[in-house]
């Protein structure tokens, strides 16, 4: 019989009916609360996924304690403030991306993860994609040879149609736009992303990053309402792998005809692969031994792969490694912190 775990749902809104739904379905996992400070928004969550137990603090939910384990939920810049406390008391913690705003209080979290010696994993929802996972399988059993360069983009197009909404309306939309309401732009809400797919699948550290970011006008005055449009629309980055190897990765919302699509190409000198994950679809394939002369490419299967729910829960007992884990998720936050460092100092100017 499975272990039982008591979850608690930190935040409603959001992605928040995702994360019951997925763990409801897990045998043993038991909703038993959940935490939010709008209390319609708490209950009516609550109602429609038989949550007994809510609170409208923190504070109050650790004083009742009677949970093992938490998916943190909350909007980015709360990450660091709620999980802290959640590690202190011994808590599991599955937080959603990114784990902070800023690499030290990533850093921070990650220590006091480590310290606590519990299970606290981050939700890089990409690590669910059947064809990465066999990708990465393949690099670390040496089937391409040596990473020698990579290219990789996450391709979104909901700045120029409405298929997900509005955001000349929406606020759901909006504040990603908007750097007075916690966005990052582009570069820190879907750059994590696809950093972490292509440098997980390639199995190398990055030495060193660089990036351009832009930022397009989109409104009169460059705001709607409250919200002044700043944040950036796109961004390119270049890396550097420990082993020497070359990578350019981008993310933009202006990709027209692409709604939420990520490519991974990986080139080694005994092969390559190229990984895709559009319109929900995953697939991979190779270029290896004789067929490398002919440039021919060949569909490889991809099993189906656990869910982060699925493994956060499995890792609580003791059936799986807890990965990927804060300290991943802050190396990748500092990847980020250097990127946008590098934005700030400008390019080079050709002459004209």
């Amino acid at each position: 019989m499975a272990k039982p775990v008591r979850l608690m749902i930190l935040g409603t809104g959001g992605m928040a009916g995702n994360h019951a739904e997925h763990f409801a379905k897990i045998p043993g996992v038991t909703l038993v609360a959940g935490v939010d400070t709008r209390p319609v928004q708490l209950n009516a969550f609550c109602d429609t996924h038989a949550i007994p137990h809510r609170f409208t603090s923190l504070e109050t939910a650790l004083d009742w304690g009677a949970f093992d384990a938490v998916t943190n939920v909350t909007p980015d810049a709360a990450h660091h403030a709620t999980t802290m406390p959640l590690l202190a008391a011994g808590k599991h913690v599955l937080c959603e991306k990114p784990l902070a705003t800023n690499a030290g209080d990533a850093a921070q979290m990650a220590d006091a993860a480590a310290a606590a010696g519990v299970v606290a994993m981050v939700n890089l929802t990409y690590r669910n994609v059947p064809a990465l996972q066999k990708a990465a399988e393949l690099v670390a059993a040496g089937t391409i040879g040596t990473v020698r360069h990579l290219e990789a983009s996450y391709l979104q197009s909901w700045l120029t149609q409405p298929a997900w909404g509005d955001w000349r309306t929406e606020q759901q939309w909006l504040w990603r736009l908007s750097t007075a309401h916690g966005s990052k732009g582009v570069l820190g809400d879907v750059g994590i992303h696809i950093l972490d797919f292509a440098t997980f699948a390639a199995g190398v550290e990055v030495a060193d990053i660089s990036c351009h970011l832009a930022t397009f006008d989109k409104s009169p005055d460059g705001r709607i309402g409250d919200y002044v449009l700043d944040a950036n629309d796109s961004a390119t980055l270049q890396i550097r792998l420990t082993n020497g190897a070359l990578g350019t990765i981008a993310a933009t919302r202006f990709a027209t005809g692409h709604l939420n699509d990520l490519r991974l190409r990986l080139y080694g000198d005994m092969g390559g692969l190229e990984v895709s994950f559009e319109r929900g679809i995953s697939r991979l394939s190779a270029c290896l031994g004789p067929a490398m002369q002919t440039a021919d490419w060949a569909v490889v299967d991809c099993p189906p792969v656990p869910t982060v729910y699925d493994r956060f829960i499995a890792a609580i007992r003791g059936k799986g490694p807890a990965m990927p884990d804060f300290a991943r998720a802050a190396r990748l936050q500092t990847l980020l912190d250097r990127a946008a460092e590098s934005a700030g100092q400008g390019a080079l100017a050709l002459p004209v």
